[in-house]
C-alpha cells in the first residue's frame, strides 16, 4: 500500500503542513532540511507502526482514503531534477573499462586515485522506472572503417548505478566540507545511465560522452531517505594513494547495499545479469558533492548525483554489458539458452536493490525500462 502524503497532510496527520507534498515533486519538502525530514519521518512512522498511534489504524474511512494500492498508483518522478552529473567513483569499472580501451597497465588515469571523475549529463533526459527507451542514432567508426558511419547504436548498455539527490543548495561560490555535504544527501534512488557504447568510443575524445549517454537515464520512484538507510552504513575501500585533506571523510558514508540487475527477452524469462555492492565504490556520496562544490559551482535542491558504474572483483558483479563482454568480445547467456554481448531491441533491464541487516531489509523498489527501435527517420513529427 501507498500512503497518499498530500491527503494526510490535509487531513492534518502531519502537524502543521506547508511540506508541498501537493506538488507534482518532493523538491520543496526536499528543501526544508533535515530538522523538518526528521518530523515527518518520526511521524509516519507513529501512523503506520503496528503499535502506532490510532489516528489512522482506527479510522476506516481515512484509511481507504489514504492508503493506495500499489497496483493502482502511477508512478512519476519523484524529484524536478535541476541537474544531473554522472560520476566514475567505481575503481573496478574504472579498471575494467580502462583495460578494455588501453590494457591493464594503462588502465587508470593519473588522476583517477586521487579525485571522483565527473561529467554534466542531462536533467532534461532523466525518466522514472517503466518509461521506454529508445534506441539513439549516433556516429560510430567501427574497426577498420576509416570514415564514420551514420545510425541505430549496436551496442547498447546499461550502467547499474546509485544516484544521490542533493536536498539543499549553496550559494555560487560556496563550498563545502565532506561532513557538510552529507548534510545536503536527502536520500538514495536505483540509477541505469544508458550507454550507446559504439557512439562513446567514437565520440569520447577529448571531452567524454555527449550522444552516447544523452537519450535516457533511469531512476527510480521511490526515494530512500539517509535515515533509512543508517543500519548499512559501512566503511569505505583501503585508497591507493592518500586524498587531498578536503575529501577526508570524518565518518563512514559508504552502505551495504545489494544491486541486482535483470534481463528479459522480448519472449523469455528474466536472467539475472548482475549483482554487485556499493560498498564496491571507490568515492562516497557526499565526497562527489564536496569535490563538484569545491570551485565555487552553485548546487541546486534537486541535483541528481550518479555514482557510475558499480562492479565488484568477479564478473558476475560487473555493473555493465561492456565489462561482462570484455567490449564485446564474449558473451553473457540468459536462462532461456539465448546469449546477448549487447542489449537488442524488445529487452527489458530491471534494477532491483535493497539492504538486509539483523532481519531488517529495506528495498528501493524497482528501476526498469524496455529498449524501443531506433527512429526511421529524422526530423521532428509534425
Amino acid at each position: 500500500m501507498i500512503l497518499d502524503l498530500a491527503g494526510a497532510e490535509e487531513a492534518g496527520l502531519l502537524g502543521s503542513g506547508g511540506h508541498g507534498f501537493d506538488q507534482p515533486a518532493i523538491n520543496r519538502f526536499m528543501a526544508s532540511g533535515p530538522e523538518a525530514w526528521a518530523r515527518v519521518r518520526a511521524r509516519l512512522t507513529e501512523l503506520l507502526a503496528e503499535d502506532g498511534v490510532a489516528d489512522l489504524r482506527e479510522n476506516v474511512s481515512l484509511r481507504e482514503r489514504l492508503l493506495i494500492p500499489q497496483e493502482l498508483a502511477r508512478m512519476h518522478l519523484p524529484i524536478e531534477v535541476a541537474g544531473y552529473t554522472d560520476f566514475f567513483a567505481g575503481r573496478q569499472h574504472a579498471f575494467n573499462s580502462g583495460s578494455i580501451l588501453r590494457g591493464p597497465q594503462n588502465a587508470l588515469t593519473p588522476n583517477w586515485p586521487h579525485m571522483p571523475i565527473g561529467y554534466n549529463g542531462r536533467s532534461s533526459t532523466v525518466v522514472v522506472s517503466g518509461t521506454p527507451v529508445r534506441r539513439p542514432l549516433g556516429q560510430t567508426r567501427p574497426d577498420g572503417v576509416d570514415m564514420p558511419l551514420f545510425g541505430p547504436s549496436k551496442r547498447m548498455d546499461i550502467e547499474v548505478e546509485f544516484g544521490a539527490i542533493v536536498a539543499t543548495g549553496t550559494e555560487l561560490g560556496d563550498t563545502l566540507t565532506v561532513a557538510q555535504a552529507w548534510e545536503h544527501i536527502f536520500g538514495f534512488v536505483l540509477l541505469n545511465d544508458w550507454s550507446a557504447r559504439d557512439i562513446q568510443r567514437w565520440e569520447g575524445q577529448p571531452l567524454g560522452p555527449f550522444q552516447a549517454k544523452a537519450f535516457a537515464t533511469s531512476i527510480s520512484p521511490w526515494v530512500v531517505t539517509r535515515a533509512a538507510l543508517e543500519p548499512f552504513r559501512c566503511s569505505g575501500p583501503e585508497r591507493d594513494l592518500p586524498l587531498l585533506p578536503y575529501l577526508h571523510e570524518p565518518a563512514e558514508y559508504f552502505f551495504d547495499l545489494t544491486l541486482e540487475a535483470h534481463l528479459t527477452p522480448p519472449a523469455g524469462h528474466a536472467s539475472r545479469i548482475v549483482r554487485t555492492n556499493t560498498r564496491y565504490l571507490y568515492y562516497s556520496a557526499p565526497q562527489l558533492l564536496a569535490h563538484h562544490a569545491i570551485g565555487g559551482c552553485r548546487m541546486e535542491t534537486g541535483d541528481l548525483l550518479g555514482s557510475g558504474t558499480i562492479s565488484g572483483p568477479e564478473r558476475g558483479n560487473f555493473g555493465c554489458l561492456m565489462e561482462q563482454t570484455w567490449g564485446g568480445r564474449d558473451e553473457v547467456a540468459l536462462e532461456n539458452g539465448g546469449v546477448r554481448k549487447f542489449l537488442e531491441d524488445g529487452d527489458s533491464v530491471t534494477l532491483t536493490g535493497w539492504g538486509e541487516v539483523d532481519g531488517l531489509r529495506i528495498g528501493f523498489g524497482r528501476c526498469e525500462g524496455q529498449i524501443l527501435p531506433a527512429p526511421t527517420t529524422i526530423g521532428k513529427a509534425s
